[in-house]
């Protein structure tokens, strides 16, 4: 391995042993030097969240020429801090995040860990990208999302991204003839319609599990992520770190926050 090959970490949120990251990984490896960085469990759901209660253990699990994996008892933003923080001697070139187990399209993207590894790598200004494929199964067909993933990566390691943007990406579940292509589209506008299942615990305690469904609340629209997973395309969600909203910034500015109740 030279050492001016591409420094490639990858972590996920469904844990270091997932199919989906092993997938990855293989996809990856032939391209850099690969640094596996990922939780010990799945921690899907965690977003952004960092660890700031208890101590963190990275703890090796292997290593050989081109691939080196460690597993931490943290959430994905944890993994990419402790790799660029502690693990490495360069920036790394490029993140992966993935491949998940079901879909971080439309709001989902707010909630996922696997865009969390993302857009740590996003607010240190390196090139990443969150994949994931519209299927929860541990046995899924990663196939197609390998295939046309291996694009989208050479291309973002080739030429980068704009500054502090990184891509969410969604495969739908269909074969290589049904695939239609790729396409650069916008986040559907969309909410999780939750409802909270109430149980009783053996001791006669409540307690209740969260249950819902995805209602996409454009259903007409054909620029969107979700439109394009239901019609059997990957989408691309160019996703930025930025959360201000500058179209409101005038009107925010407009309304009247001053305090008259002085005498």
């Amino acid at each position: 391995m030279k050492n001016n090959s591409p420094l490639i970490l990858v972590t996920n949120d469904d844990g270091y042993f997932a199919p989906g990251l092993k997938a990855l990984v293989n996809m990856v490896k032939p391209y850099g030097k690969v640094l596996v960085v990922a939780p010990e469990k799945g921690v899907s759901g965690m977003s952004h969240a960092i660890t700031i209660s208890q101590p963190l253990r990275l703890n090796l699990i292997s290593k050989d020429d081109n691939v080196t994996i460690y597993k931490v008892n943290g959430t994905p933003a944890d993994c990419v801090k402790l790799a660029i923080n502690q693990l490495v001697d360069k920036t790394p070139d490029i993140i992966v995040s993935g491949i998940n187990h079901g879909s971080n399209s439309s709001i989902s993207v707010i909630y996922s860990g696997t865009m969390g590894g993302a857009i740590e790598g996003c607010i240190n200004n390196i090139p990443s990208l969150g994949i994931s494929l519209d299927n929860h199964s541990m046995n899924a067909d990663f196939s197609v999302a390998i295939k046309h993933s291996e694009t989208i990566f050479k291309s973002v390691l080739e030429n980068g991204l704009p500054e502090h943007t990184c891509l969410n990406i969604n495969f739908p579940v269909c074969s290589e003839n049904e695939f239609k292509g790729i396409k650069v589209c916008r986040q559907a506008r969309g909410v999780w319609k939750e409802e909270y299942d109430k149980r009783t615990d053996p001791h006669g305690g409540t307690y209740y599990w969260l249950t819902g469904q995805f209602r996409n609340n454009e259903n007409g629209s054909t620029d969107t992520d979700e439109w394009a997973l239901k019609n059997n395309f990957a989408s691309i969600v160019p996703v930025k770190s930025d959360f201000t909203n500058y179209e409101a910034l005038n009107k925010i500015e407009n309304l009247n926050f001053t305090n008259d109740t002085k005498e």
